[in-house]
């Protein structure tokens, strides 16, 4: 149903952040070493400690090479998956998403005849792009001044900071030498410069087994568990997966992104290792009763498409698969989900195979979740379950969608034959 969407969404990329006008095949041939002047200051900001108060956070903190550009830390992970801000005491409300593969997404819209969003960035959609025309770019911005992240008191602090740096130089080459002078210009242009990086090879490598193997079938060939597990990826009966994670090349051969940019309410029940049910009201008035009502919450606050909060209260981003399973050690824990509550591939794809044919937990004695329940869904209103719930998959089934899943992850080198 919605890889038909892809095209249309594709075409809104044309949208690009004043000044920004990525070669679309720059990021699938340039090396890494070869970023341009524009995406070398998006990378010094991107890993600028000092871009925080107190003193030692950058985006890098939450968002790692090492683990697929997301949370970096396996103690967090295993729990709420929520990661602190500058201020330690400080925690928001859901797993840092990848910032890979996160430039294609297109600006914020309404599909009418879908009846549904597609595009923008956060789990919530609200970097929509409206402002700078990438979703982002925005999205860069955002961290800084949020009190449960990088806690910088304003903008003209930011950009102080920013001009003051070793890297001061740089930014003022980039936009003139009036920039740090113009507080508002300055900011749209850090967000600018850090979605130029984020849009590089270093994030966009698409150098995954999978890669390869489309590029060359013949030289690169996956194992039979992993053909397997693409065909149940596939199938539109049983797995369903790629009916919001689409795994072919497009028309024009550009590699799949394994998202389409919508949004879907998958039933996950509540993280209740989350600190932020434990934050002050400053930061959750609503405290352990907080209820996350994702894109819902967001378009609630949008005059013209306020009257569609309900109907996508509890819905979050489709996110890429692209490095799902990517991490720096084998027993490396990783979360996934938007608010981290599965600890595996295996648990989270027999969720998606068996959430509508077990019991909820809050009914069963001895509740073993994904043995004999499953938690109920934090948000029960407008559920997915069309392609989830009952895919009627086995084990072995399950295992080898997994084993494919995990063909995705960047920096795959064929072994010696």
């Amino acid at each position: 149903m919605r890889a038909a969407l892809l095209v249309g969404t594709i075409l809104l990329l044309v949208g690009c952040v004043s000044g920004v006008h990525p070669d679309p095949d720059h990021q699938q041939t340039a090396r890494p070493s070869d970023l341009n002047d524009l995406e070398q200051l998006g990378k010094k900001l991107y890993f600028d400690t000092a871009l925080s108060e107190p003193a030692g956070q950058s985006c890098a903190t939450c968002h790692d090479q090492s683990v697929g550009w997301t949370g970096p830390k396996t103690e967090i992970n295993q729990g709420g998956a929520v990661y602190p801000g500058a201020a330690h005491e400080r925690f928001g409300n859901r797993k840092p998403p990848s910032a890979a593969y996160a430039t294609p997404s297109p600006p914020l819209r309404y599909d009418a005849e879908e009846e549904m969003f597609i595009g923008g960035n956060f789990w919530d959609g609200r970097a929509t792009g409206w402002l700078l025309g990438e979703p982002a770019a925005e999205q860069a911005q955002g961290p800084f001044l949020n009190p449960a992240e990088q806690n910088l008191p304003d903008v003209a602090t930011l950009v102080a900071r920013v001009c003051a740096s070793a890297y001061g130089d740089h930014f003022r080459f980039i936009y003139g030498t009036a920039i740090c002078d113009r507080i508002p210009e300055a900011y749209n242009a850090i967000g600018q410069a850090i979605y130029a990086y984020e849009n590089s090879p270093e994030l966009n490598a698409f150098s995954s087994k999978y890669d390869h193997y489309l590029r060359d079938p013949a030289r690169y060939p996956l194992s039979a568990q992993e053909l397997y597990g693409l065909q149940l990826f596939n199938n539109e009966e049983k797995g369903k997966c790629a009916e919001c994670h689409p795994s072919a090349p497009g028309k024009d051969g550009s590699p799949p992104l394994f998202t389409d940019f919508s949004y879907d309410n998958l039933g996950l029940p509540k993280n209740r290792a989350n600190p932020t049910y434990h934050m002050p009201v400053t930061l959750n008035p609503q405290g352990a009763a907080w209820v996350d009502p994702g894109l819902g919450g967001f378009l609630a606050t949008v005059p013209r498409f306020a009257h569609l909060a309900g109907k996508n209260n509890g819905l979050h981003k489709v996110p890429t698969l692209r490095n799902v399973d990517k991490r720096p050690y084998p027993d490396f824990v990783k979360a996934f989900g938007h608010n981290g509550v599965f600890k595996s591939l295996k648990e989270i794809v027999h969720f998606y195979n068996t959430r509508d044919t077990l019991p909820e937990c809050e009914t069963v004695s001895n509740a073993a979740p994904g043995v004999n329940c499953w938690s109920r869904p934090e948000v029960a209103d407008n559920l997915n379950k069309e392609e989830l719930g009952n895919l009627k998959l086995s084990e072995a089934e399950e295992l080898a969608i997994v084993v494919f899943l995990q063909t995705l992850n960047d920096g795959w080198a064929p072994t010696a034959r």
